[in-house]
C-alpha cells in the first residue's frame, strides 16, 4: 500500500513539473566582469539543487569526521557495558549451576568493567545485583568474611525499598544457616511491619525462635504462618501441637505452667495431645489436682475424641490419678462401656478404681493393662506395682513378688 501511495505521489510530481516547467521560456543571466552567462530557468534550478545537495553532503561528511573520536569512545563504552552485562548474566548462570567459584570470578570481572564504563558506573542496581550474586556464591563457599564484605558493599549501594528489604531477608537467612539465631532475630526486627509478616520472614522467625528455645514465640509465629497458608492443614496442626507441648515441657513450676497454659490458643487447649501434655507436666511438678481439673471437661465429652485422642487423655489421667475423686467413677464406667477394648481406657479405669480402693473392679482391669504391649512401659509398670500392693494387702507375698519382678523387667 505504501509503494502505491509513493507511485501516485511521483505521478503527481511529474504532472506538476511538466505543467510548470514544460513551457518555461524564462532565462537567468549571470554577470561576472565582462562575462555573461545565460541559462534557462529550468537548468538554473537543477544546478542550484545539485549545489545544495553537494554542500549538504560535504557538511555531513565533515561532521562525521569531526565526531569520529566521540563515536569511537561511545562505541568502546557500549562494548564494555555489553561485556559487563554478559558477565553478570554468566555469573548468575554459574551460581544457579552450583559453580560458585566461577560465578564469583565472573561477577568480579563485571564489576571491574563497570568501573571503566562511565554510564554503567552510575547504575546502582547493577552494582547491587553483582554484589549480591558474589556474596551468595561466597556464602556457598563458606567464605564468611568475604561474603560479609560483599554484603556490606551491596548495602552501601542500595537505597530504600524492596532491595533493602531483600538484603535484610537474605542476611537473616544466612544467619540462620550459620546457626546464629540471635543475629537472625535482630535482622528480622529491622524489617518494616508489613515485610515482617511475609511468609519467608515468618519461616525464618519460626526457625530462630525454636533454636533459641522460645516455644511460645515460635507458636505465635507458626499460627501466623498457618493463617497465611504457609503450611498444609496437617503440617500446621502437627507443628502447632508440637510447639505447644514444647512450651509446656519447659515450665518449671506452677506459675510458669499457668502462664504457658493461659498463653495457648483456645484451639490448642482443646487439643487432646496438648491437654494430655499439660496434665502430665502438672503431675510431674506435683500438681495432679490441676492436671485432672484440665482433663475433666475433655473426659465429659470423650465421645467427641478419636481413638488417638482418647488414648492420650487416658494416659494423662493415669499420671494424675492421685487427685481423682468419686465424680470420676461414673465417667469411667461409661468410658468402659463404650471403649472397653481400648487398652489405654482400661488402664485409666483400673488406675482410678484402684485409687478409690475398688480392688475388685481394679484387679481385672490392671491385669489387662499390664499385659497390653501397646501401652507405654511406665503405664504397665504402674499397673503392676498397684497389683503388687493389692497382693500384699491380701498377704500374697509370692504373687506380689511376681508382679514386682515383671515391673522391674520393663524398660
Amino acid at each position: 500500500m505504501r509503494s502505491v501511495i509513493w507511485l501516485i505521489l511521483l505521478f503527481v510530481a511529474a504532472v506538476v513539473a511538466a505543467s510548470a516547467f514544460g513551457q518555461n521560456d524564462a532565462l537567468v543571466s549571470l554577470f561576472y566582469g565582462h562575462w555573461r552567462l545565460d541559462l534557462s530557468l529550468n537548468l538554473f534550478l537543477l544546478v542550484l539543487l545539485g549545489v545544495v545537495m553537494v554542500l549538504f553532503a560535504t557538511l555531513q561528511a565533515a561532521q562525521s569526521l569531526l565526531s569520529l573520536p566521540v563515536r569511537a569512545r561511545e562505541w568502546r563504552e557500549l562494548k564494555r557495558e555489553r561485556a559487563a552485562q554478559a558477565l553478570l548474566r554468566e555469573g548468575f548462570g554459574e551460581f544457579l549451576a552450583a559453580r560458585y567459584a566461577r560465578a564469583q570470578r565472573a561477577v568480579q570481572k563485571a564489576l571491574d568493567l563497570q568501573a571503566e564504563a562511565r554510564e554503567l558506573a552510575q547504575d546502582r542496581n547493577f552494582t547491587v545485583q553483582a554484589r549480591l550474586i558474589a556474596a551468595s556464591a561466597l556464602h556457598r563457599l563458606q567464605d564468611k568474611i568475604a561474603r560479609d564484605e560483599q554484603l556490606a558493599l551491596a548495602q552501601a549501594c542500595q537505597g530504600s525499598g524492596s532491595t533493602s528489604e531483600g538484603i535484610l531477608l537474605l542476611s537473616a537467612q544466612w544467619a540462620m544457616e550459620d546457626r546464629d539465631a540471635g543475629r537472625c532475630m535482630a535482622l528480622l526486627s529491622e524489617l518494616p511491619p508489613g515485610v515482617a509478616r511475609r511468609t519467608q520472614a515468618l519461616r525464618l522467625k519460626l526457625q530462630a525462635a525454636r533454636q533459641l528455645g522460645r516455644p511460645l514465640e515460635a507458636l505465635q509465629t507458626a499460627r501466623l504462618l498457618a493463617k497465611h497458608q504457609g503450611f498444609s492443614v496437617g503440617a500446621a496442626q502437627s507443628l502447632l501441637r508440637s510447639l505447644a507441648i514444647d512450651a509446656l515441657e519447659q515450665a518449671l513450676d506452677e506459675s510458669q505452667l499457668g502462664r504457658v497454659w493461659q498463653g495457648l490458643d483456645e484451639a490448642d487447649r482443646r487439643d487432646p495431645w496438648v491437654l494430655a501434655a499439660a496434665a502430665r507436666r502438672a503431675a510431674s511438678l506435683g500438681l495432679p489436682e490441676q492436671g485432672q481439673a484440665w482433663l475433666w471437661p475433655a473426659w465429659e465429652q470423650l465421645q467427641r475424641q478419636d481413638g488417638e485422642g482418647r488414648e492420650q487423655l487416658a494416659l494423662a489421667l493415669v499420671a494424675c490419678v492421685d487427685a481423682v475423686d468419686t465424680r470420676w467413677l461414673p465417667v469411667m464406667e461409661q468410658a468402659l462401656s463404650r471403649y472397653g477394648r481400648e487398652p489405654a481406657i482400661v488402664a485409666a479405669a483400673g488406675a482410678v478404681f484402684a485409687h478409690r480402693q475398688l480392688w475388685g473392679k481394679a484387679r481385672r482391669l490392671l491385669e489387662q493393662a499390664a499385659s497390653a504391649e501397646g501401652l507405654p512401659s511406665r503405664v504397665r509398670r504402674q499397673a503392676l506395682r498397684v497389683l503388687a500392693r493389692i497382693a500384699r494387702q491380701e498377704d500374697d507375698e509370692a504373687q506380689a513378688g511376681h508382679f514386682d519382678q515383671r515391673a522391674a523387667a520393663l524398660d
